[in-house]
Protein backbone atom coordinates (compact mmCIF):
# COMPACT_ATOMS: atom_id res chain seq x y z
CA UNK A 1 0.00 0.00 0.00
CA UNK A 2 1.43 3.35 -1.06
CA UNK A 3 0.67 6.47 0.94
CA UNK A 4 0.53 9.95 -0.50
CA UNK A 5 2.45 12.53 1.53
CA UNK A 6 0.34 15.27 3.09
CA UNK A 7 0.62 18.61 1.31
CA UNK A 8 0.08 21.42 3.76
CA UNK A 9 -1.42 24.75 2.73
CA UNK A 10 -1.61 28.23 4.16
CA UNK A 11 -5.20 27.53 5.26
CA UNK A 12 -3.95 24.59 7.35
CA UNK A 13 -1.87 26.96 9.48
CA UNK A 14 -5.12 28.12 11.08
CA UNK A 15 -5.05 24.80 12.97
CA UNK A 16 -2.12 26.17 14.97
CA UNK A 17 -3.47 29.64 15.69
CA UNK A 18 -2.74 30.61 19.26
CA UNK A 19 0.35 28.40 19.61
CA UNK A 20 3.02 30.92 20.57
CA UNK A 21 5.65 28.30 21.49
CA UNK A 22 6.27 27.14 17.93
CA UNK A 23 6.89 28.62 14.50
CA UNK A 24 5.09 27.01 11.55
CA UNK A 25 6.32 27.30 7.98
CA UNK A 26 5.39 25.53 4.75
CA UNK A 27 7.89 24.97 1.95
CA UNK A 28 6.66 23.16 -1.15
CA UNK A 29 3.73 21.77 0.85
CA UNK A 30 5.95 20.37 3.63
CA UNK A 31 5.27 21.58 7.17
CA UNK A 32 8.27 22.71 9.24
CA UNK A 33 7.70 23.20 12.97
CA UNK A 34 10.39 24.84 15.09
CA UNK A 35 10.53 26.14 18.61
CA UNK A 36 10.63 29.88 19.15
CA UNK A 37 14.20 31.04 18.54
CA UNK A 38 16.86 31.32 21.26
CA UNK A 39 17.27 34.70 22.97
CA UNK A 40 20.66 35.26 21.29
CA UNK A 41 19.10 34.41 17.90
CA UNK A 42 16.54 37.14 18.46
CA UNK A 43 19.25 39.59 19.57
CA UNK A 44 21.12 39.02 16.28
CA UNK A 45 17.89 39.61 14.33
CA UNK A 46 17.35 42.91 16.16
CA UNK A 47 20.97 43.96 15.50
CA UNK A 48 20.63 43.25 11.77
CA UNK A 49 17.23 44.93 11.62
CA UNK A 50 18.56 47.99 13.48
CA UNK A 51 21.55 48.42 11.14
CA UNK A 52 19.24 48.11 8.12
CA UNK A 53 16.69 50.50 9.68
CA UNK A 54 19.30 53.19 10.38
CA UNK A 55 20.62 52.94 6.81
CA UNK A 56 17.07 52.93 5.40
CA UNK A 57 16.10 56.01 7.42
CA UNK A 58 19.23 57.83 6.22
CA UNK A 59 18.66 56.98 2.56
CA UNK A 60 14.86 56.73 2.35
CA UNK A 61 15.27 53.80 -0.06
CA UNK A 62 13.32 51.06 1.73
CA UNK A 63 12.27 49.36 4.93
CA UNK A 64 13.39 46.35 6.95
CA UNK A 65 11.13 44.07 8.96
CA UNK A 66 11.84 41.40 11.55
CA UNK A 67 10.07 38.03 11.22
CA UNK A 68 7.44 39.04 8.67
CA UNK A 69 5.52 36.18 7.19
CA UNK A 70 5.78 35.80 3.42
CA UNK A 71 2.92 34.03 1.68
CA UNK A 72 4.47 33.18 -1.68
CA UNK A 73 1.72 30.69 -2.52
CA UNK A 74 -0.71 28.30 -0.85
CA UNK A 75 2.15 25.77 -0.51
CA UNK A 76 4.96 28.22 0.38
CA UNK A 77 4.48 30.27 3.52
CA UNK A 78 7.63 31.16 5.50
CA UNK A 79 8.82 33.46 8.27
CA UNK A 80 12.31 34.78 7.48
CA UNK A 81 14.20 36.38 10.34
CA UNK A 82 14.77 39.75 8.64
CA UNK A 83 13.85 41.19 5.25
CA UNK A 84 14.49 44.44 3.45
CA UNK A 85 12.36 45.76 0.59
CA UNK A 86 12.72 48.92 -1.44
CA UNK A 87 9.87 51.39 -1.10
CA UNK A 88 8.92 50.97 -4.76
CA UNK A 89 8.80 47.18 -4.51
CA UNK A 90 7.12 47.08 -1.10
CA UNK A 91 3.87 48.54 -2.45
CA UNK A 92 3.42 45.64 -4.86
CA UNK A 93 4.37 43.00 -2.26
CA UNK A 94 1.75 43.79 0.38
CA UNK A 95 -1.81 42.47 0.29
CA UNK A 96 -4.78 44.36 1.78
CA UNK A 97 -4.06 42.85 5.20
CA UNK A 98 -0.44 44.07 5.09
CA UNK A 99 1.15 40.65 4.50
CA UNK A 100 4.06 40.11 2.14
CA UNK A 101 3.00 38.05 -0.88
CA UNK A 102 6.18 38.23 -2.93
CA UNK A 103 9.94 38.36 -2.68
CA UNK A 104 11.61 41.32 -1.01
CA UNK A 105 15.03 42.19 -2.41
CA UNK A 106 16.93 40.96 0.68
CA UNK A 107 16.18 38.06 3.02
CA UNK A 108 18.25 37.22 6.11
CA UNK A 109 18.12 33.98 8.08
CA UNK A 110 19.97 33.49 11.37
CA UNK A 111 20.86 29.83 11.75
CA UNK A 112 19.31 27.92 14.62
CA UNK A 113 21.38 25.04 15.99
CA UNK A 114 20.65 21.58 14.69
CA UNK A 115 21.22 19.76 11.44
CA UNK A 116 17.56 19.89 10.43
CA UNK A 117 17.34 23.66 11.03
CA UNK A 118 20.54 24.35 9.10
CA UNK A 119 19.44 22.14 6.22
CA UNK A 120 16.12 24.01 6.00
CA UNK A 121 17.88 27.41 5.78
CA UNK A 122 20.77 26.29 3.53
CA UNK A 123 18.75 24.12 1.15
CA UNK A 124 14.95 24.41 1.28
CA UNK A 125 14.77 28.15 1.94
CA UNK A 126 17.69 28.93 -0.36
CA UNK A 127 15.89 27.14 -3.20
CA UNK A 128 12.55 28.80 -2.38
CA UNK A 129 14.04 32.30 -2.19
CA UNK A 130 15.95 31.69 -5.39
CA UNK A 131 12.84 30.53 -7.29
CA UNK A 132 10.75 33.40 -5.90
CA UNK A 133 13.18 36.09 -7.05
CA UNK A 134 14.99 37.24 -3.90
CA UNK A 135 18.02 39.26 -5.05
CA UNK A 136 20.26 38.66 -2.04
CA UNK A 137 20.17 36.15 0.83
CA UNK A 138 22.32 36.38 3.95
CA UNK A 139 22.76 33.33 6.17
CA UNK A 140 24.10 34.45 9.54
CA UNK A 141 25.82 31.99 11.88
CA UNK A 142 25.76 33.45 15.39
CA UNK A 143 27.97 30.67 16.78
CA UNK A 144 30.79 31.06 14.22
CA UNK A 145 30.06 34.78 13.82
CA UNK A 146 30.01 34.73 10.05
CA UNK A 147 27.70 35.74 7.20
CA UNK A 148 27.33 33.84 3.94
CA UNK A 149 26.16 36.19 1.19
CA UNK A 150 24.22 34.70 -1.72
CA UNK A 151 23.55 36.89 -4.74
CA UNK A 152 21.37 36.38 -7.79
CA UNK A 153 23.46 35.26 -10.72
CA UNK A 154 21.92 33.93 -13.92
CA UNK A 155 18.48 33.68 -12.28
CA UNK A 156 19.59 31.74 -9.15
CA UNK A 157 21.09 32.61 -5.78
CA UNK A 158 24.75 31.61 -5.59
CA UNK A 159 27.25 31.96 -2.76
CA UNK A 160 29.18 35.16 -3.48
CA UNK A 161 31.37 35.15 -0.37
CA UNK A 162 31.63 34.39 3.33
CA UNK A 163 32.43 37.20 5.75
CA UNK A 164 33.71 36.99 9.32
CA UNK A 165 33.54 39.40 12.29
CA UNK A 166 36.37 41.67 11.16
CA UNK A 167 35.05 41.93 7.58
CA UNK A 168 32.87 44.71 6.22
CA UNK A 169 29.56 43.87 4.54
CA UNK A 170 28.43 45.94 1.56
CA UNK A 171 25.70 45.27 -0.97
CA UNK A 172 24.86 46.53 -4.44
CA UNK A 173 21.21 46.46 -3.30
CA UNK A 174 21.95 48.97 -0.57
CA UNK A 175 23.98 51.87 -2.04
CA UNK A 176 26.45 53.23 0.50
CA UNK A 177 25.62 50.54 3.09
CA UNK A 178 28.67 49.45 5.09
CA UNK A 179 28.68 47.40 8.26
CA UNK A 180 31.25 45.40 10.16
CA UNK A 181 29.94 41.86 10.51
CA UNK A 182 30.80 42.02 14.24
CA UNK A 183 27.92 44.52 14.70
CA UNK A 184 25.46 41.72 13.93
CA UNK A 185 26.75 39.53 16.75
Amino acid sequence: MQTTPVRWTTADLELFAGDRKNRYEIIDGELFVTRSPHWEHQAVCINIGTVLKIWSDETGLGQPAIAPGIIFSDADNVIPDVVWASNERLESLLDEAGHLTGAPELVVEVLSPGEKNEKRDRESKLKLYSVQGVQEYWICDRIQKKVEVYRREQAILKLAYTLFSEDELTSPLLPGFRCLVSKFF
